[in-house]
Parts: structure tokens; C-alpha cells; sequence
């Protein structure tokens, strides 16, 4: 490829500089910029080139300076069907709305100007696509006048001609198509089509196509596969035993949901003349894979294991985390253990983290759990195949409640908020299509395993800062003031008392919880306050975590399934099992810490984003079930389209502005849809609503009030 003259692009940007605003023709530009060192070819490659880069924009009067018209470049961050976001080069993102897009798609560098918001927001439009990308979309394939066409997921609402048609798609399918040619506008864009996920119909479908555009490897590598294989043949041996402190014989044992597989913590408790000694004994993940290896690498990638419906996409194949990694029951295994000691307060006074091997009693169940504890009074209620199965391990369980709630109180004394976010639990049949949706319940068993993980996880991060070796932190920074202020003017307009504070503190957040506890109002200030927090991460700095009222917190307790616990076993392990000095320590891992950090951090947030947009297909499949009938709601959000909705279930449908019965109505821009300048639906009110509308492919149900 012919190289780019600077000498043609410092004299392109020197004459437009000199022309101000003014467009200055292509013919006319060429004129003053030529020389006995740039041929036409020369000039049109740096012209190209500036234009790419977002310096120049040709418009239909000639090229123009775009700084000189307040112009600036940007990422199309995302597209939505009537709107999108640009990224600055500062990182800011700007809305811009649909017919402002000029066709621009995700991936692309555009070159943007601001226009006037229509709220506080800045908005801009998109001037030129200096630089395309390479589109790919998900939608469903659709049929007119013989005609194939695509309607995008995401993007816009207008239909995308496929540009021949060599698959076999059929139509209603949900398939992955790629721009082959633009258009001034989505609709003038031509595709085709590169793959067919199954019908738009099927949850499990469209849930493929949300894996593939977040770019999840569904299946593992080869090396990982044959490296995974290899080590899944291992025996433990007296040489993996040398050293490690033996806890075979001790009351240890694990506590999962019925259908875990992949075990990776176990625990144990027992009473001293202080109080309680606890053992968090974890899966020694890292004793298996070492760094640098493939599954090392490919980890690193995925950062976290994806759980949707009833399915998982592990970090670690299976032969490792259903296999020599868990901590099955009555097998030897090797753990890194955290041993604690707390005084009857709760209070921690002793903690030391060990490599270990252990044999666990039984495959504890929350559920089997859960039915024991509540016989605590009498035992004889507890069914017989229950009494066999724990046989041995009842004063166990019954000292782990107690410890458990001692811990609870104090996470209370601390001023912890106890946000109450409802979970949903899908059920999926046989066929796999999800056929019912329902509230998960947490019962007293998950409590005691959350309270003992997080002990062992402050012990980790408190070991580390304490060292002062690079780690990897889990951290929950103070909430932004603006932020702040508008959860305070929430509870203001609601009614809802709040503390006075300058300084907001944790304390501050759980008062707001607790003054609307058990009220209807209950759910919709419990979002409002989640939303006000800034959201947890991994650093490699100890910042704290101010949900937890916590100095020191890190992730050590799930190394199967995520990669920040990964990488924390194998620091602990040179500090307090190699005894590596503490500046070998921050030399060997002082990058790592803060690669790792950044990668699961990301990690993270697609996990989510895809759990969730995967969830909202399959409850969308349920709903498609139920069209027509009638359901008691809660509005539980209001927007300037419409309402949301919630059911018992957790399930959410919109309700649009539109087809609410008689009259003109309005957002009233906070938490009230109104007519005639009164108040008619706030969030929290209790609706009627039938379900009219579902949209598996795009994970969205519609419903409409029912007038009583």
C-alpha cells in the first residue's frame, strides 16, 4: 500500500484552517495543495485519510475542517431502535437520537456535533461516518412481496434487505446478519445473512444469538480441552499431601443448590472457649492450573462463568470444575482454607489461610438445610431419608445458624443497607422452553454460607493489604453526589423520610430502607437506592466496599467460576505458603493484579449484561403462554412512553402511553403518569393488567391496564 504523504496532509489542513467555516471545493483544494511532490493520487489518499481520522468532512460544497463547525470525533458506543450513544475521546457518552444516526452502527468511528437536549443531558447528531466498522446484527428474518428482509434486535425499527440469499433460513428464524453495503439511513443498508440460530420463537434461540454478539465462546479450545483432559486423570498423591495440613477427619462439609455441580467451597464450624472456630475450605484451583497455561489464558479471558436458565458456560471445562476441582463428598480434595477465630461476638480475632486437604462429610442442600434448621425445636420432625443423610452433622448445622446470625447483626450494627432485590428462578422443560417463572426464595442456609464466604473474603483482602502485595480487590466505591441528591429528591417527592446527612454514609441508605419497609413502596425505593450506588469492581487498589461497611474485601471463596479468585489463591499462595518475600511478591505479580483486575472487571459487566438480556427471552417465552390473561401488578418505573409493571413473579411488561384508556396523558418527568395535570399512576400503585404482546426474539412482553 502507497504510503500516506504528511507533506499533503499538513497542506490540506493549513488551507482549510485558512478558510475557516467555508467549504472549500475538491477541485479547488487539490489546486492549492499540488506540487511536484503530490500527484492527484497522493492528494486523494491523505484526503481519505483525514477524513477517516475525523479532521476533514467532505460535504456537498467541498471538504470542510470539522473543528472549525464544533465538530468532534467518536465511537458509536450503542444503538438502540430509536436512539444511540456516541463515545467521546474522553470517554463521556452522548445521546443521540434515531433520525440523528445518519446510519451509523456500532463499531464506528463518527464524526458528531452537539445539538440542543431537550432535557440536562447533551445530545448530539451524527455529522459523517468517517470510518465504518465491520456491522454485524442479530434480528429475525422476514418475508414481503418475495423479498427477504431482516428485522434488527437492536438498531432500528426499519427492515434491512438481504442482498441474496444462500442459506437455509426460513422465515421467522433468528439470524446473524452482516451489513454489505450502506445507506444514508438503517433502512437504505443492505445485508445478508451469515448465520441461523433457530426460530425467533424459541427462547434458547435468541439466547444463542445474545452469546454470539457479546463475542462468548460457547465451546473451549483444543489445548484447553486436551490440557483440562490431562489433568482430570490425576490422582492425588502423597506428594500433593506433603505439607498441607491434613482436616480429613474434621466435620467439614458443602452447602449448594440441589442441581451445583461445579462445588468449589466447603465449611466448618465448632465452638472454643472464645467463641467460634470457622474454616472456609475452597477448591484449590490454582495447585492445578498454573500461569501461563492454556486454561491459565483462556480463564483470563473469560473472566467468570455465564449462568442463564438452566444452563452454564464455565471458565473451566468441566473436567475440572464438576470433576477434580469439587469437592465432592467422602473424596480427598485439595483446598486453600481460610481458619478463623471469633469471639462470641462475632468479632474476628485469628484468621490464617492454608493449603489443605480435606474430605467433605456430605453434599449439603440449601433446601434439605433449610427443612433442618426449621425442626431446630424438634427434631423429629425432620423426615428420616434427611436424619440418614446428616446424620452425625445436626449440632453442626445448628452452631452454624447461630454464628450466622451473630454475623448478621453485626453487618446490621454496622450500618450495612440491606437491599432487597428480587431474583427470579426460571423452570425449563424438557423441550427447553421455559414454563414457568417464579420469586427465588432465600432461606436460612444461603444466609449462613453468605455470611461465612464474606468473612473469609475480608480476611483475604485484610491479609493482603496488611502485606501490602499486589491484589486483586473487590471494591465498592462511596455513591457519585449528584447521584446522592437525586435519590434524596425521590424520597422527597414520594414522601419518604430520610436522615439529613452532608456526607453520605452506608448507615444513611439503610435508614431510607428501613423507613419503607414492608410497604408497597418498598420495592421502588430499594431499585431507587441500588441505582444511586456506584457499581462493585475489581482493583487492584484496597478501596473498600461501602455497601458492606468494609475496610478490606476481596473474592477468594469462587475460583472455579470466577478469575479475580483465581488470581488472588495464587498470590496468597507464594505469601503464605511459599513464604515469598513481600517484594518478590509485588514484583512477580504487581502487573498481573492489575491486568486481572481490569479484565474481570469487564468480564463482569458482559456476564450480566447477557444473563440478563438471556433471562428476559425466556420470561418472555413463559409470558407468550399467558397472552390474554389478567394479572395483579405494581408499577414499578414511569418513562415519557409509558410504565413498567412488575408481577409477584418478578416478571416486568411495559404498559405504553398510548393505550391507556381515555384521555391525553402525560410523564410528569418523575415517578407519575398524569392527565389533566393530576396524578393517575405513580410508582408503587397496584394495577390490573392483561398481557396483550410478546417478543421472544427481543426479550420484551406489553400489557395493558385493565379498567376495574
Amino acid at each position: 500500500m502507497a504510503e500516506i504523504s504528511q507533506i499533503c496532509i499538513s497542506r490540506i489542513l493549513n488551507v482549510l484552517e485558512q478558510g475557516g467555516k467555508r467549504a472549500v471545493p475538491e477541485k479547488a483544494l487539490y489546486g492549492r495543495v499540488k506540487g511536484k511532490k503530490i500527484s492527484t493520487a497522493d492528494f486523494r489518499r491523505a484526503a481519505a485519510a483525514l477524513c477517516e481520522s475525523g479532521d476533514i468532512m467532505l460535504t456537498k460544497q467541498g471538504y470542510i475542517l470539522c473543528k472549525a463547525h464544533d465538530m468532534f470525533k467518536a465511537d458509536v458506543a450503542r444503538i438502540n431502535k430509536t436512539f444511540g450513544f456516541v463515545r467521546r475521546e474522553d470517554g463521556a457518552e452522548i445521546f443521540v437520537p434515531g433520525k440523528y444516526l445518519k446510519g451509523a452502527m456500532p463499531g464506528d468511528t463518527v464524526v458528531c456535533r452537539l445539538i440542543p437536549p431537550r432535557g440536562e443531558s447533551p445530545e448530539a447528531e451524527v455529522c459523517a461516518v468517517a470510518k465504518e466498522g465491520f456491522s454485524e446484527f442479530t434480528g429475525t428474518l422476514v418475508s414481503e412481496n418475495n423479498s427477504y428482509f431482516v428485522q434488527p434486535d437492536s438498531f432500528c425499527r426499519d427492515l434491512i434487505a438481504v442482498s441474496g440469499r444462500d442459506t437455509d433460513a426460513k422465515e421467522g428464524d433468528k439470524v446473524l446478519a452482516v451489513i454489505t453495503k450502506r445507506g444514508e439511513r438503517h433502512a437504505d443498508h443492505r445485508c445478508r445473512i451469515s448465520a441461523v440460530f433457530g426460530s425467533s420463537d424459541r427462547a434458547v434461540s435468541s439466547a444463542m444469538a445474545v452469546l454470539y454478539m457479546n463475542d462468548v465462546e460457547v465451546e473451549f479450545p483444543l489445548a484447553v480441552r486436551d490440557e483440562a483432559r490431562h489433568i482430570s486423570g490425576m490422582k492425588i498423591t502423597d506428594k500433593d499431601i506433603y505439607s498441607r495440613l491434613d482436616l480429613r477427619d474434621e466435620i467439614i462439609f458443602t452447602i449448594d443448590g440441589a442441581d451445583t455441580k461445579d462445588i468449589d467451597d466447603a465449611i466448618s464450624v465448632s465452638r472454643t472457649d472464645k467463641g467460634y472456630a470457622l474454616g472456609v475450605h475452597i477448591a484449590d484451583v490454582s495447585h492445578y492450573v498454573k500461569p501461563n497455561s492454556e486454561l491459565d489464558k483462556d480463564a483470563f479471558l473469560r473472566g467468570t462463568s455465564i449462568y442463564y436458565a438452566n444452563k452454564v458456560i464455565p471458565m473451566l471445562p468441566k473436567e475440572l470444575s464438576n470433576g477434580i476441582c469439587s469437592l465432592n463428598p467422602n473424596e480427598d480434595r485439595l483446598a486453600f482454607s481460610c481458619l478463623m477465630e471469633l469471639d462470641e461476638e462475632g468479632k474476628l480475632l485469628k484468621y490464617k489461610f492454608s493449603k489443605t486437604v480435606i474430605r467433605s462429610r456430605v453434599k449439603g442442600v440449601y433446601s434439605e438445610i433449610n427443612r433442618i434448621l426449621d425442626c431446630k425445636d424438634d427434631i423429629s420432625a425432620v423426615p428420616d431419608d434427611l436424619k440418614k443423610k446428616y446424620d452425625g452433622l445436626f449440632d453442626t448445622i445448628f452452631l452454624m445458624q447461630e454464628l450466622a446470625e451473630i454475623l448478621t447483626a453485626n453487618k446490621l450494627k454496622r450500618g450495612a443497607p440491606q437491599i432487597d432485590t428480587p431474583e427470579c428462578k426460571l423452570d425449563i422443560n424438557e423441550n427447553e422452553v421455559c414454563v414457568n417463572v417464579m420469586r427465588r426464595e432465600r432461606g436460612k442456609a444461603e444466609l449462613i454460607i453468605e455470611e461465612f464466604m464474606l468473612m473469609a473474603n475480608e480476611s483475604a483482602a485484610k491479609t493482603a493489604r496488611e502485606n501490602n502485595i499486589p491484589f486483586v480487590y473487590r471494591v465498592h466505591e462511596d455513591p457519585a453526589p449528584e447521584k446522592v441528591s437525586e435519590l434524596i429528591e425521590v424520597t422527597d417527592r414520594l414522601g419518604v423520610s430520610h436522615p439529613q446527612f452532608s456526607g453520605v454514609k452506608p448507615v444513611h441508605l439503610a435508614e431510607i430502607l428501613n423507613s419503607v419497609k414492608d410497604t408497597d413502596l418498598s420495592p421502588v425505593i430499594n431499585n431507587m437506592v441500588l441505582r444511586s450506588m456506584a457499581k462493585a469492581k475489581y482493583s487492584d487498589e484496597p478501596l473498600g466496599h461501602f455497601g458492606l461497611v468494609l475496610k478490606d474485601y476481596a473474592h477468594f471463596t469462587s475460583p472455579i467460576r470466577r478469575y479475580p479468585d483465581l488470581a488472588i489463591h495464587r498470590i496468597l499462595t507464594d505469601l503464605c505458603y511459599n513464604k515469598e518475600p513481600a517484594a518478590v511478591i509485588a514484583k512477580k505479580y504487581g502487573r498481573f493484579a492489575n491486568a486481572a483486575s481490569l479484565q474481570s472487571s469487564e468480564c463482569e459487566l458482559t456476564a450480566m449484561r447477557v444473563e440478563r438480556e438471556c433471562e428476559d427471552c425466556y420470561i418472555a417465552e413463559y409470558m407468550s403462554a399467558h397472552l390474554g390473561e389478567e394479572f395483579e401488578g405494581m408499577v414499578s418505573s414511569v418513562t415519557d412512553y409509558g410504565m413498567y409493571v412488575e408481577l409477584p413473579n418478578t416478571v416486568e411488561g411495559l404498559v405504553k402511553l398510548e393505550t391507556l384508556p381515555d384521555g391525553v396523558y402525560e410523564f410528569d418527568g418523575h415517578f407519575s403518569i398524569t392527565r389533566d395535570g393530576k396524578a393517575v399512576y405513580s410508582v408503587g400503585q397496584h394495577v390490573k393488567v392483561k398481557c396483550v404482546k410478546t417478543d421472544i426474539s427481543g426479550g420484551n412482553i406489553d400489557f395493558v391496564i385493565v379498567s376495574e
